[in-house]
């Protein structure tokens, strides 16, 4: 197996980790969750722009140019997590179609922001003192991307199954969906602040 390979490979592994990436897999079906099957296209760039956000953390972290605090980022995970899904809960439909630039996809950058650096001191110390980490860095976003539209996939296929063949209301769908989201969320944070 390739370097690229191996690094691709653990960043679609971090993603759909359901033991040790729950919160991640919790954050993308918040970011989906006021969206159905015909909304493909909006999913894919909010999940591309919490890609982008965690990318350059990560980036940042790793190289050492930014240090966090670790206990700190394990507490906003999931504190994005419940801010993501408590929004849902009061977002219009109308919003979602008639805006171009949305404002869920800058919260999807600025909250992939902080979930990069919840990432990178198992990275940094997979790459150990290895200079160049460009290849790694990138394979490894990359495999995440990968994750990621995963599940969106089987997101958009049980979404598909919910609102379009069995006929419930979107917006319920979004209500029980982001309600439930949001109630793991705060057992996330609680858990980890005490």
């Amino acid at each position: 197996m390739s370097e690229f390979q191996l690094y691709f490979v653990l960043g679609k592994d971090h993603i759909l980790d359901y033991n040790n990436g729950y919160d991640h897999i919790l954050f993308v079906l918040a970011l989906c969750a006021v969206y159905i099957f015909r909304d493909w296209k909006q999913i894919l760039i909010l999940v591309t722009a919490f890609t982008i956000g965690h990318s350059i953390t990560l980036a940042l972290s790793t190289l050492n140019i930014i240090s966090v605090n670790v206990s700190l980022i394990e507490f906003l995970i999931p504190l994005t997590i419940f801010i993501t899904a408590v929004s849902n809960l009061f977002r219009k439909e109308a919003s979602l179609t008639h805006i171009r630039l949305q404002a869920n996809y800058f919260f999807a950058l600025f909250f992939g922001l902080i979930h990069g650096m919840g990432f990178s001191n198992y990275l940094k110390a997979l790459l150990g003192k290895d200079q160049s980490i460009l290849t790694q860095l990138f394979a490894f976003n990359i495999g995440l991307e990968f994750g990621q539209i995963i599940i969106v996939g089987i997101f958009l296929g049980v979404s598909f199954i919910a609102v379009d063949l069995l006929g419930t209301a979107r917006r319920d769908w979004k209500m029980v969906l982001s309600s439930a989201i949001a109630g793991i969320a705060l057992i996330l944070m609680k858990d980890r602040l005490f």
